[in-house]
């Protein structure tokens, strides 16, 4: 549910070392990429979240390819694996640091919805409130209304996080949030939304609580949902 609207890598503060992580990434050099995060995370010592949000610098660059006709379905799936490998690094070394210190939070439901298949963006968004202490259930793409209300109704979950990254993804929430009230359930938790073009507008016509521009602010919704709770 993160934004894939985002700037080249020279509009933030970074090493050289970086700077060629996030152009490497971005550009589909799947091996360089995937040596350099690894050099980072276990030779260098680097902060795993600085490499973590690095990669979510270049899935920002990836979306805008996307969007501009650039970049193509099979550059997203790569981009995603891509970040699965580095996230597989990176996770077991907050982990370390973590251990012991973490209880989780709350529970959080995630899911893009029907009629979108796009997932980097839930996918960082899944990651960053696992490691931030939320227990998290990731039920995948182009998920029937349905199949949102049977999860709901077996997880409990404190927050549902609604995902889609085209623009035809935002009366697929509306329907959702709709089925949500028919069903009886809309009060028993928080709905996020998230995707490519997400904005207040947009949020106001799902009828979602609140909306996430990155995973950074998921993460700080749901604790500041879950510590007024």
């Amino acid at each position: 549910m993160t934004s894939t609207q985002g700037t080249g890598p020279a509009s933030v503060s970074m090493t050289e070392e970086e700077r060629r992580l996030v152009d490497l990434l971005a550009s589909m050099e799947e091996d360089e990429a995937l040596a350099l995060a690894n050099k980072m995370l276990l030779q260098d010592h680097a902060n795993p979240m600085r490499v973590l949000d690095l990669c979510r610098m270049a899935m920002d660059m990836v979306g805008k390819r996307f969007e501009e006709g650039e970049y193509f379905l099979p550059e997203l799936v790569l981009a995603g694996e891509m970040l699965d490998q580095v996230s597989a690094v990176a996770k077991p070394l907050i982990d370390q640091k973590d251990e012991g210190a973490r209880r989780k939070l709350g529970k959080v439901l995630i899911g893009t919805v029907h009629g979108d298949l796009h997932d980097i963006g839930k996918n960082i968004v899944t990651f960053m409130l696992d490691i931030n202490g939320f227990e998290v259930k990731d039920i995948g793409v182009d998920v029937p209304v349905r199949t949102f209300i049977e999860e709901i109704n077996s997880f409990q979950p404190d927050v549902v996080g609604l995902s889609g990254f085209l623009t035809l993804a935002f009366d697929s929430m509306k329907e959702t949030i709709s089925a949500f009230e028919k069903e009886g359930v809309r009060g028993q938790f928080k709905v996020m939304i998230g995707g490519g073009q997400i904005d207040e507008t947009v949020r106001a016509y799902t009828g979602a609580d609140a909306f996430g521009v990155n995973a950074v602010e998921a993460v700080n919704l749901c604790r500041k949902w879950l510590e007024a709770a």
